[in-house]
Formats: structure tokens, sequence, C-alpha cells
């Protein structure tokens, strides 16, 4: 049966699942064509499936790949890569499915031709459809992929995987155990992946897209049935939390693995915050690395909840929420124009309110350029529309976030949808560069000693001019003092509030250095970053009560660094 985007639709209310969830289902014809250009070969070819449909495939031997390794681990890289403002794509349908976005894979799939597991099931016998995926995984995103993304600005993927991806061993006793085999070489895969990104300098989240039992009942979680049954099944519960487990276990120490994502787009089930804390605690215990590993969360489409969720842990936790704009009647009818007057005020306010109170620890881990017709058909200049609504999304998402994630990197018929494909997108609806220090930065290689500001111990080579009042209310620049902290004490015999605004400040010019000298990066994480850093600091810097004239006095450091870069690199 071939699905329609009309009758597919049909088909997942009649099971009762939520569109607002869900990306949309692409043309109905599942071939790419030539437009997928010299990147892509035509997928019957690249899938080793018989040109006339029969669903066979070939067999595929692609050497080696079951042993893959890590680099040693960087703790001082790993922190810029964690605490960075993030550019972001996702690598959707890379190892979780979905019809729309490749539909050569669900050309002979079985079942419902819906989803992951109706893809292993299919294609005639474990073993061809092993082969198929294995293909996939080898040529959908290559390594010349990650070079065209570091070389435009962005800095962090988003990965999203399924529990099965883990291999055979995760899937028993899930819907996925009959065909366990098809994923025995789909760990090693993923490791590959992270480590291809880190080859050019780009940080992964890892995203658990689909949990067992599943937490959403829809298809881009790996399962058909329309069921949710993650919340409340204990058994359920433990594996996600045996499978969240070992990737900690295996992702802590791994320098460009940016955090960890426990949930992608869970139901808002009144249990969902308990299972959040619970799967912390756990992934917390795994090892003292484990402690400061950023773990995300999505929002379950309610933002405010789970932004005061965040707010009430000291830990590094991220919130992820999701933003489209053509899942409901009212998105669908709404005029381009007016979704971009949307963006620049209601949500706006809405990212910046829930942004403050997480402390900056937010990303809006999706979103895309996507309109529908309606919304279309009465603007003057449609791709200056979309292009308007699509720059102004990634703007906001900027300027009120610690980072962005476009919906998706890749698919197929990827250059004539500018609205789901990120390739397509690039220079057309959204810029061709997306650097931090905008396209000055491009392929910049500088010595950044002339404006290095600090050592070891925070010190400055030069006066920094800071009065502070006897009670520190107030703050001018009107004598010199250096802010050149000593491990045996303070030599200009500083008082406690003056010591954290020296600290402080110094902190702030150092931190935007060091991260201009790591891929032109700048801190995104602040509020986590300077919470952070006050605690590794200790009482003898930062005493108790002297915290906010810290930070006050390091987002004034940060901020005349990141000038002093700006200015540095416009020479």
């Amino acid at each position: 049966m071939v699905f329609s985007p009309r009758n597919f639709t049909v088909l997942l209310q009649s099971l009762s699942l939520t569109p607002r969830a869900l990306h949309p289902l692409a043309a109905e014809d599942r071939s790419c064509g030539v437009e997928c250009d010299a990147i892509y070969p035509l997928p019957w070819t690249n899938l080793g499936v018989a040109p006339d449909h029969d669903c066979s495939v070939q067999p595929y031997d692609p050497g080696d790949v079951s042993v893959q390794n890590f680099p040693l681990f960087d703790a001082a890289k790993a922190n810029v890569y964690r605490y960075r403002q993030q550019q972001a794509v996702n690598l959707g349908s890379w190892f979780v499915h979905e019809n729309w976005m490749v539909p050569s894979l669900f050309t002979c799939a079985a079942g419902s031709m819906l989803s992951e597991i109706d893809i292993a099931s299919g294609w005639g016998s474990t073993e061809s459809a092993r082969a198929l995926l294995e293909r996939h995984w080898d040529s959908f995103i290559t390594p010349v992929d990650f070079h065209y993304l570091s070389s435009i600005g962005i800095n962090t993927v988003r990965l999203p995987i399924g529990y099965w991806n883990l291999g055979p061993d995760f899937c028993v006793g899930t819907p996925f155990e009959p065909v366990k085999d098809v994923y025995r070489n789909a760990w090693s895969r993923v490791v590959r992946a992270v480590n291809m990104a880190s080859d050019v300098g780009i940080g992964v989240l890892v995203d658990l897209h689909g949990a067992p039992g599943s937490q959403n009942g829809q298809p881009h979680s790996g399962i058909s049935d329309g069921k949710t049954e993650l919340f409340g099944n204990d058994w359920f519960t433990n594996k996600t939390l045996d499978v969240l487990t070992f990737l900690v276990e295996e992702l802590v120490n791994v320098t460009n693995v940016v955090g960890i994502q426990i949930l992608n787009e869970p139901t808002n089930d009144p249990l969902l915050p308990d299972f959040y804390s619970t799967a912390i605690s756990t992934m917390r215990a795994v090892s003292p690395a484990a402690e400061c590993l950023p773990l995300y969360i999505h929002d379950g489409f309610d933002r405010d909840k789970f932004s005061e969720f965040v707010a009430n842990r000291p830990d590094f936790v991220v919130e992820d929420t999701h933003s489209y704009f053509v899942f409901t009647p009212q998105d669908e009818a709404e005029p381009a124009s007016q979704h971009t007057n949307d963006v620049h005020t209601s949500v706006a306010d809405s990212l910046a309110a829930a942004s403050q109170r997480a402390r900056r620890n937010l990303i809006v881990g999706e979103f895309s350029c996507a309109l529908t017709d309606d919304s279309l058909k009465n603007e003057p200049d449609k791709d200056a529309a979309r292009r308007d609504f699509c720059t102004t999304q990634m703007e906001i998402y900027q300027n009120e976030t610690a980072g962005w994630a476009f919906w998706a990197y890749t698919k197929e018929q990827c250059m004539d949808d500018p609205g789901w494909c990120f390739r397509a997108a690039a220079g057309s609806s959204l810029p061709a560069s997306f650097f931090s220090y905008g396209e000055a930065s491009m392929n910049h290689r500088t010595d950044f000693s002339a404006i290095r500001v600090w050592d070891d111990y925070g010190a400055s080579p030069e006066p920094v001019m800071v009065a502070v009042s006897g009670d520190g209310s107030s703050y001018s620049r009107s004598r010199p003092f250096r802010p050149n902290l000593r491990r045996r004490g303070d030599p200009h015999g500083l008082d406690q509030t003056e010591l954290a605004v020296a600290r402080g400040y110094s902190d702030g010019l150092a931190t935007a250095n060091l991260f201009a000298e790591h891929g032109m990066s700048k801190l995104g994480f602040t509020g986590q970053y300077m919470n952070d850093s006050i605690a590794r600091l200790g009482a003898h810097i930062i005493a108790p009560g002297a915290e906010d004239h810290y930070r006050r006095w390091f987002l004034e450091g940060l901020a005349e660094g990141e000038v002093l870069v700006a200015a540095h690199l416009a020479q």
C-alpha cells in the first residue's frame, strides 16, 4: 500500500497519534532523483536494492567496523564543547528512520510501513534488512558532510538514536527482539559518527529518540502500534534506565559529546517529572565524571513546567524545546508574515522568560523553515517570506537560548525541500554560514596571545579600572588595580567584594578568549558556567554573599572580551 500525505494522516488519527509531535510526510515519490546531486547516488543503487523493486537486497560486506574507539579524553576541551553556544543540525533518519524522510527504506518494509520496526521486519529476511540498513548507515552521512558543516560554522549536531542501535542485547524483551540481529553492528556505527564529528571539531548531543516501551507512541520512536508504554511500566522504565546508564558509561569521557538527551518529545505524562528525576539520579551515579555531564530533557511541549524543573536543580540539566508552525489548523492557515511576527513577539517573550528562569539552560533542539501552502499562498514573494520567517527564528533562538538545531540536515528529495532540509535551506532560506563571530571568523586561524587576559590564577597583565562602593552596591571604573589573584592570598588587600569583582571580571575576559580559541565559539550556557565556576573556586575566593558580584562582573568581562575578539578579527 502506498501512503499519500492525506491518508497517512488519517491512519495516524485512527491510531490516536498526536500530530503536533510529528514531522510531515514528504511527497509520495519514493525515489530520490538527480537533484540529490553527486553527494548522494540514487537510493536504489545506494541501498543495494534491485532496480525493479522486487525487494531483493544485495549482500553487503563493509569490512571490519565492529571495533571503534574514542580518542583520549581532553577535559579542558570538553568544557568548551559542553558550555558553548550551539549552532546545530539534527542528523535525522540516520539511525532512527522516518518514512517521509527516507521513503526508499520503506519500500519493502513490513506492516504499516511507518517506523523502524517495519524496516527491520521487512525486506524478506533479517539478513537483507541488516544489509540494507548497514549500507544506509555507511552512506547517508559521511565525513564529507561533517567537513561541510564545520566549514560553514555548524559546531554541534544532535544525533537521534533508538535503544535498538545499542545492539541485540538491548532488544531483548522488546518488539525488536525478533529482529535484534539487524542491529548487531549498529553501535559501532554510532561511535564512528561521534568520531567523525570529533575530527572536525563538532560536538554531539546523543538523543534517545526511541525508548523501550515508547515515550510517545509515535512512529519516530521506532514503533507502529501507537502505544505509549514507558510510563508506569516498571519493566520498560528499568529497561530505559539500563539504556541511559549504558550511554553514560560509554560517553561520559568522550571529549566532543556535549550531553545525553534522556527522551525525545515524550508525552507530557504526570509521571514524566518523576521519571526525569530518577533517570538523572541514576545517570549521575555512574561515576564521579557523570556528576557534571550535561543531561538534556525535552519539555513535552510544556515549556514553563520544565524550565521550572531545570531552575530547581543546581546541576547541568538542559531543557530542550521544539518549535514548529505547521501542525495545528491555526498554524496551517496563518500567513507566513504573521508567523514571523509571532516569533518576534510571543515566541521570543516565552523563550526569554523560560531561559531566564532556567539560567539559560535552554535550547531549541528542533526547528525548521517549514510553512504550509496556505501560509504562503497570499505572500507576494514566497521565497522572501520563508527567508524572513526562518532567519527570524534563528536570530531569536540564538539570542534568547543557548542554541538551536535545525531539523534536519538531509533527506531524500533534499534540494527540493528548503522547509525541512538544511542543505537546501543554507544560503537560501537561511544564511550561508553560521559562525558565532560572523563571516570574519570563517577559516580564521589566529594567535589570540595579543588579547590574552589571564593566567591559571586569573591574573591580568593590564590594570582594570574598577571601583566598588563600601557595601558593594555600586560600581564604577574610576581607579586602577590589578585583579592579580595568587594562590597564597591577595597581595592588594582587596576585601571580599572587591575580590569577587576582580575575579569575576578577569574570568569573564578569560572565558571569551578561551572559547574563541576553540572554533571561534562563544559561551552559551552562561548561568551554569558561572555557578560551576563559583563552586570550583570555593569560598576562600568567592565568599558566601559575594556570588552576585562575581556574576555581574563576569558578564562585564565576558562582554568586553567578546568585543576584543571581534575587533581582533576585524583587523
